[in-house]
C-alpha cells in the first residue's frame, strides 16, 4: 500500500503519517532526508528524533539515495515512512542537473508501482501560495507539483493535512 501525505509547513503532516504508520503494526522504518546545513535544521531534526525515541523507529538517513534505501528496507512485515520528499528534491535541484534528477525522480516513480509492505511519503505541499521570484526557487515548486501528481496518480491513499485535520483526497480511512 502506497499514500502520500501532504500539507503545508506545521499543518501536523508528520504526525498524522507517523501515528498511520504506527497503528499498521508492522515494523517501522523512517527514511529521513533531511540535512543539517545549519544549527536551526540540526535542531529540528533533533527534535524528530527525540520524538520518535522509544516508539521502535529504525532510522534511515537518505538525503539522496532514496529509492535505494525504500528498496533495501521494504518487505510486507514493514510499514516505511518517508519524511519528506520537498528536502530530498531540495537535494537534487541545487545539484542543477535536470537529467539527473528526471532519472533519479523516475527511478523512484518505478520502484514505488511494485514495491513490497506499506510505504508513506510526507510531503509539502508548495503549489498554493506565491509565485516566488528566482529561477531555482520557480523550478522548486513546479517539481514538487509534478512529483506529487505523479506519486497521487501511483498512490492507493492521498490525505492532504490542514490545521492538523485530515482530508482525504483518494482512497478511504480504513486500511
Amino acid at each position: 500500500m502506497l499514500e502520500l501525505y501532504l500539507g503545508g509547513a506545521r499543518s501536523g503532516k508528520s504526525r498524522l503519517a507517523e501515528a498511520r504508520a504506527r497503528a499498521s503494526g508492522l515494523e517501522l522504518v523512517y527514511i529521513a532526508t533531511a540535512t543539517a546545513g545549519d544549527t536551526e535544521m540540526a535542531a529540528r531534526i533533533a527534535a524528530h528524533q527525540s520524538d520518535r525515541a522509544g516508539c521502535g523507529w529504525l532510522t534511515v538517513e537518505a538525503p539522496e539515495a532514496l529509492a535505494a534505501a525504500i528498496r533495501e528496507h521494504a518487505s510486507a512485515q514493514r510499514c516505511i515512512l518517508v519524511d519528506c520528499l520537498t528536502l530530498w528534491l531540495s537535494n537534487w535541484l541545487i545539484k542543477e542537473d535536470a537529467q539527473q534528477w528526471q532519472r533519479i525522480k523516475d527511478e523512484l516513480l518505478a520502484l514505488l508501482e511494485g514495491i513490497p509492505g506499506r510505504v508513506i511519503l510526507v510531503s509539502n505541499e508548495v503549489g498554493q501560495g506565491v509565485v516566488p521570484m528566482g529561477a531555482l526557487s520557480r523550478q522548486f515548486v513546479d517539481e514538487s507539483g509534478r512529483l506529487h501528481q505523479d506519486i497521487a496518480q501511483l498512490a492507493d491513499r492521498v490525505v492532504l493535512v490542514t490545521a492538523g485535520l485530515e482530508q482525504i483526497l483518494k482512497g478511504h480511512n480504513s486500511e
